[in-house]
């Protein structure tokens, strides 16, 4: 009766003790108990009745949200990805314009570039955006608005951000064979260190939606221990690729509807780099041209471009699902169970039990990146931003342990001979790349 009226469950998943935060005012709280008392209730707008509905209108519904970018464009300097790619960053309303790029985006002009950075300790988040999306998303302007300045918020929540854009979204221009893939860590990695030497003194902060979670995941479980980031947030992240992929294959509605949607955009991404992609010496232009879903994509262009034999074999590489186990910071994640792109069967319900670093919060309703309120408010805004806010203002950062999830060993014993321990590696991957420095 209760998802009539909007009312959708809200449940937590995580290991019985969650990570201990020391906090500023003394005393400490656990992972866990401090996410909880920040996530409301879930009442959504009862019209937009179920996840479908929940879905379509993330592509639908409009917002008044006005944030505006200023764009730089970056050379990669690692040398198994060569190329160039995008960072916008969050910048202070103009009335200029820029008609080669999103709304409210203009370049950063050689002059302002030179003289960005500061000493100062603003909160600032790097966030990933979904699959061929970018920084002018609806979802994402949603969740940045109460932490950066906008048109109707100038002096915005005291938070700064930038958001990596993947090769050749957004309308960005790829100067290589790279588009991207979704375990493509290497850009934001260069965006976190080179903040850290522009603004040493900024706790920074991540969040990734759909495909940028997964991405962001794999990244924070790369890092582990050494990761620059305090804290971070994930929305529909896929998780578990393989498992999306074929439930995206599931029903009539699923592939002819999402599938085909997610292809298509895909293939215009193909056709708008063409010339580049095409160098590659196993694309059939022809065939990636024919193409209908995204599975197909995934199997004409990720495929030869990485030397993965299936995109089965890229799923099970690309997954997060066994990288977030790498984790060594607070990691908040939200999923509504019945989103229809990344389905909850994708969800780490087990592996969140094991480690302290990581609280999933699931909810009975909100599609892929929706919870739509009346009003056309998203719920998912609250919980994430109060989570990081909270973090910020009253965690001690430097603080928190990042040694409370020892190796994940095995034990087998052996008479007469030492034990043996075999050893979990989360982010251990088949695709090895040998470059020639």
């Amino acid at each position: 009766m209760s998802r009539l009226f909007g009312k959708a469950k809200v449940s937590f998943h995580h290991a019985q003790t969650t990570l201990c935060l020391p906090l500023k005012s003394g005393g400490s709280v656990a992972l866990a108990d401090l996410i909880k008392p920040l996530t409301p209730s879930c009442w959504l707008n009862p019209f937009i009745f179920n996840g479908d509905a929940q879905t379509v209108a993330t592509l639908v519904k409009s917002m008044p949200v006005k944030i505006h970018y200023k764009r730089r464009i970056f050379e990669a300097d690692d040398p198994a990805y060569l190329g160039h790619f995008a960072v916008d960053f969050v910048a202070p309303p103009s009335k200029d314009h820029d008609d080669k790029l999103p709304p409210r985006t203009t370049y950063y002009s050689e002059d302002e570039f030179a003289n960005i950075g500061s000493d100062d300790t603003k909160p600032m988040l790097v966030v990933l955006h979904g699959l061929s999306g970018g920084s002018h998303e609806m979802y994402l302007r949603a969740f940045l608005e109460p932490l950066v300045a906008s048109e109707h918020n100038p002096q915005g929540g005291g938070w700064e951000a930038c958001v990596v854009i993947s090769r050749g979204c957004s309308m960005t221009t790829i100067s290589s064979t790279i588009l991207y893939n979704a375990r493509a860590t290497w850009d934001v990695r260069q965006t976190v260190k080179w903040l850290r030497k522009k603004f040493p003194n900024r706790p920074l902060f991540g969040a990734g939606f759909s495909l940028g979670g997964n991405i962001l995941t794999n990244y924070l479980g790369e890092e582990g221990e050494k990761c620059e980031l305090q804290a971070a947030v994930v929305f529909s992240s896929v998780w578990n690729m393989e498992v999306a992929a074929k439930a995206l294959q599931r029903t009539w509605w699923h592939k002819e509807v999402y599938n085909r949607a997610l292809g298509t955009n895909m293939k215009k991404l193909f056709e708008r780099h063409v010339d580049q992609i095409s160098k590659i010496p196993g694309i059939n232009v022809d065939k990636v041209r024919n193409i209908t879903y995204l599975f197909e994509f995934d199997r004409y262009v990720q495929g030869p471009t990485w030397g993965y034999p299936s995109e089965g074999a890229y799923y099970r590489d690309a997954s997060s699902i066994d990288a977030m186990l790498g984790i060594r910071i607070p990691l908040l994640a939200i999923h509504a169970e019945d989103d229809p792109v990344c389905c909850s069967e994708v969800l780490p319900v087990q592996e969140v039990q094991v480690t302290p670093y990581v609280v999933l919060c699931s909810t009975t309703l909100g599609g892929h990146l929706g919870w739509f309120e009346n009003g056309g408010g998203r719920w998912f805004v609250k919980p994430s931003t109060s989570f990081l806010d909270k973090m910020y203002k009253d965690v001690q950062l430097d603080k928190i342990s990042r040694d409370e999830l020892g190796p994940l060993e095995g034990y087998v014993k052996r008479d007469k001979r030492a034990p043996l321990r075999p050893v979990f590696d989360p982010v251990r991957r088949k695709l090895h790349l040998p470059v020639d420095q």
